[in-house]
């Protein structure tokens, strides 16, 4: 982009994207994370297997956010040029007073993400939306969400085998346009140095005890399905998801069990996120909610079997998947249950379901996966269709608020990231959040993760955690091979 390109983009956007390429062929995504992310406070990884099988095109790295919204309980802070503010307004409004305050032009040699809010939306962020009593202790004292404003990114074109260095001028229409676009051009020149560094170090990764801590025995989850079947006889709900964390002591860098995660469980959302030194590492199969160029799109995955030992068995497994009457009405229910979540922000008549409970299979265990679209009425943002679909019904219930309040009094304790969102809020208007599962997180020298199964009324309480341990499979076999990277 030429300096007069840019000063005409000026006059009509407040986000200008300056870029450049680079070749790819000495770098991966992860070995360019290594190297950016030395001396960053806050940084991400994102990359994408699509299907579990193919590698997507883009893979995105960024890192030093030029601002940080963090909630907690009921106060929320945004800090922003050095300045740390308290706001007390509701936090999904001023998430979308930021996400509304920006306007990028459509740069067609740019990957569709470009730069924006990168962060975690926490399962309990739901207080904000729904009137929803907070009974249940917050012990891992984690924040509710935390968003970083990233305005550099990396993206590597896996198609075109080459890496685009981006970086978003924020239009100062106060300060010369021109140093403007000379700071970007310097902003590149530094970040293409920094993938140039061969200085690469890492700590070897070690879980600190010979198992996990499971924080709810095998016969109290029993005892929780049983509390949740007797208020699905009662009425209350048709369906509820109940989940357990595990957790351990560990040492060096968790970074090596992304590492391990990305092989052994590719996933169409995986991603390590180090916010000022409390790190996310995921590998989820499900989209929370996504919205690109005014479509708003939900994917409900309910209905699971570990996978086979060959085509043959796997075969034998889907046949049998298909089959089941309790797996196939809870996952109808929760196809209705996104449709009438996307109702309440899409045009009327628009929200179809165009793909219905295919099987979509991933390292340890396959699902049962329909996709749901609508286009997004006029007057809605993103933040809307966000907040009408939060928190996914696979992961609370139905009717959502009802089985969310009976979440609190079975599980006792705050899920926090679990069953939350991760992705981000880009400068178009668009966004891309998957569910937090097949999730861990990193805090205070331990850490987490958690699996859940839902309940229905001829659920087995052994079969349920049976469903939780194949659903933790894979991060807990991550842990071990992360002990194995040098």
């Amino acid at each position: 982009m030429t300096f007069d390109e840019f000063k005409q983009l000026a006059q009509s956007y407040n986000v200008i994207p300056v870029s450049q390429t680079m070749l790819a062929d000495m770098l991966t995504p992860v070995s360019a994370y290594l190297r950016l992310r030395k001396g960053s406070r806050s940084s991400f990884l994102f990359e994408s297997v699509e299907g579990g099988e193919r590698v997507a095109r883009y893979s995105f790295i960024g890192r030093d956010p030029i601002a940080v919204l963090k909630c907690k309980e009921n106060k929320t802070t945004l800090i922003e040029n050095g300045n740390l503010q308290v706001l007390t307004e509701n936090f999904f409004d001023i998430l979308n007073r930021i996400v509304t305050r920006y306007r990028q032009p459509a740069i067609p040699s740019l990957p569709r993400f470009s730069g924006g809010l990168v962060g975690f939306i926490g399962y309990d962020a739901v207080r904000f939306i729904e009137e929803i009593p907070a009974t249940v202790t917050n012990e891992i004292n984690l924040d509710d969400s935390i968003l970083g404003l990233f305005t550099s990114v990396i993206a590597f074109d896996h198609l075109k085998h080459q890496i685009i260095i981006i970086v978003n001028v924020i239009v100062d229409h106060h300060n010369d346009l021109r140093k403007q676009y000379e700071h970007a051009q310097t902003e590149i020149a530094k970040l293409e140095s920094a993938l140039h560094n061969t200085d690469i170090q890492t700590k070897r990764f070690k879980v600190c005890s010979d198992a996990l801590k499971y924080e709810t025995a095998p016969e109290a989850f029993h005892t929780m399905v049983k509390k949740a079947k007797h208020y699905i006889r009662e009425g209350d709900i048709f369906q509820v998801v109940l989940s357990q964390r595990f957790s351990s002591e560990y040492e060096g860098d968790p970074f090596n069990t992304y590492r391990a995660l990305r092989i052994i469980n590719p996933s169409p959302y995986l991603y390590y996120l180090d916010l000022d030194g409390f790190s996310i590492i995921g590998s989820s199969p499900e989209i929370l909610v996504r919205v690109e160029d005014g479509i708003a799109e939900v994917y409900p995955i309910a209905g699971t079997r570990h996978r086979g030992k060959n085509e043959e068995e796997d075969q034998a497994l889907e046949t049998e998947l298909l089959a089941d009457e309790k797996e196939r009405a809870e996952h109808v229910m929760l196809v209705d249950l996104g449709r009438n979540d996307l109702g309440r922000v899409c045009d009327v008549g628009s929200i179809k379901v165009d793909q219905l409970m295919i099987i979509v299979r991933y390292s340890h265990v396959m699902h049962i996966a329909s996709r749901v679209i609508g286009k997004v009425a006029a007057g809605k943002t993103c933040v809307d269709v966000l907040k009408a679909t939060f928190p996914a019904g696979t992961v609370s219930g139905a009717p959502k608020i009802r089985a969310m309040k009976i979440i609190d009094e079975l599980e006792g304790t705050r899920r926090g990231i679990y069953a939350g969102g991760v992705g981000y809020f880009d400068f178009s208007g668009n966004m891309d959040i998957c569910i937090a599962i097949r999730t861990m997180f990193v805090t205070n020298g331990r850490i987490y993760l958690q699996a859940g199964a839902g309940i229905v009324a001829d659920s087995d309480p052994e079969r349920e955690y049976q469903e939780t341990m194949n659903k933790a499979g894979a991060l807990v076999e991550a842990l071990k091979i992360a002990e194995e990277i040098n």
